[in-house]
């Protein structure tokens, strides 16, 4: 049976209100989650921030009414779940993180290859993200953006006829092109969807192909720089079809084997 809060009478200890609002009725299985959700719940309303104090494991004992091994539990969890950062020693506690949107980024991509998600829905997935990404970036786009693309696109022809190199200058210009939408929220799902698709090594990248992806990548560079929405999301949406074709091929031809583009 799962355990239930400590409880104690009015007069020894007044209702507890940890983060300012009304404590709802938990259906977590033991007290450690509770303090999870707990904590959670108040990140999300807005009652704790980045940088604030949550406290000890000996202060987060006394304010939930638990022991301090619940206490510690639950700061370990909040501690792998990203939510606080622990400091110890002298001085020491649980502080709100500031947050890190690839570790997010990282447990997604883990959590969709254990899920078994196949290489069409990832696919279809990036085609969405990267589309709209591509049409952000030519409304967003900074100088400096702009420059870094035109960088990447030097890199790449440079390591043309190196296909890792190459494979891993793409994989940059496609995140490049993620950052200059200015959305963190689309960046950090690109990510996540490349750490599960994109491929270590790309057997299947010619020098024909190679110089196609190339040209492709030159186009929507101009076309981002020129803040042309309509024709960056077209383009990119024709190029992400092209590489789901071919990985998708390669997955039904060889299996588990995971690739993602140029």
């Amino acid at each position: 049976m799962a355990a239930k809060p400590a409880r104690s009478s009015p007069a020894s200890r007044p209702e507890r209100k940890p983060f300012g609002r009304n404590v709802i009725a938990f259906r977590s299985p033991t007290l450690s989650t509770q303090i999870v959700t707990q904590v959670r719940d108040a990140l999300f309303a807005k009652e704790l921030r980045p940088g604030d104090f949550l406290g000890t494991e000996k202060d987060l004992a006394e304010r939930f009414g638990v022991s301090r091994i619940v206490a510690r539990d639950a700061l370990r969890t909040l501690e792998a779940q990203g939510i606080v950062e622990i400091k110890v020693g002298s001085g020491g506690g649980a502080r709100i993180a500031k947050g890190n949107a690839r570790l997010f980024a990282e447990a997604l991509a883990v959590q969709l290859d254990l899920a078994g998600v196949t290489a069409a829905e990832i696919m279809d997935a990036q085609r969405a993200i990267e589309c709209h990404a591509a049409e952000l970036a030519a409304i967003n786009a900074t100088a400096e953006d702009h420059a870094r693309l035109r960088g990447l696109l030097a890199d790449a022809e440079a390591k043309i006829d190196d296909v890792p190199a190459f494979t891993r200058s793409s994989h940059e210009f496609h995140l490049a092109v993620a950052e200059a939408s200015h959305n963190r929220a689309l960046l950090v799902q690109l990510i996540s969807l490349q750490h599960v698709s994109w491929p270590s090594q790309n057997p299947t990248l010619t020098p024909r192909v190679a110089r196609h992806v190339l040209d492709v990548h030159k186009q929507l560079a101009a076309l981002i720089e020129m803040r042309d929405p309509a024709g960056a999301r077209r383009l990119m949406d024709d190029h992400v079809k092209m590489i789901t074709a071919r990985r998708v091929a390669e997955h039904r031809d060889k299996g588990s084997a995971k690739r993602d583009c140029c």
